[in-house]
């Protein structure tokens, strides 16, 4: 399995109104569609998969939305990705290998690009960061 490209389409950032009490946050994504697509390597071409996802961190109550659109692009012997693709136009799934692979590029940049953009905005991060926490000596 080979990545061979990452890229955003639509980020979107958007904080509704202040948020007081308990704010929940929502993460999700999800591949929204596969397709084909020739990639040149020097003179010749390839066919690829793109895989377009969308990752959504939602705020409620109706406090703020983030939403990242994109595709990746996947590449791997020409059987495999006809078998990949016509499995995704047949019932819309994707072998969990292949699955595992991509979503965990998806999170991992996408997670990183949310939590810039939920500081810009000033929403509350979407993920659990590590805090310090100092511990009392008993005398």
């Amino acid at each position: 399995m080979t990545i061979v490209s990452f890229n955003f389409t639509k980020i979107e950032a958007e904080k509704k109104e202040a948020g007081k009490g308990k704010i929940n946050i929502n993460n999700n994504v999800a591949i929204t569609d596969v397709g084909e697509k020739d990639l040149s390597l020097g003179n010749e071409k390839q066919k690829v998969l793109s895989f377009t996802f969308e990752f959504t961190s939602t705020y409620e109550p109706k406090i703020g939305l983030i939403r990242l659109v994109g595709d990746v692009l996947y590449m791997d012997d020409s059987k495999k990705v006809k078998q990949i693709l016509d499995d995704w136009k047949k019932d819309k799934k994707l072998p969990k290998d292949i699955m595992t692979g991509i979503l965990n590029t998806i999170l991992n940049r996408s997670n990183v690009q949310a939590l810039i953009l939920s500081q810009d905005v000033n929403l509350p991060p979407p993920i659990l960061l590590p805090k310090v926490q100092v511990e009392q000596k008993k005398s």
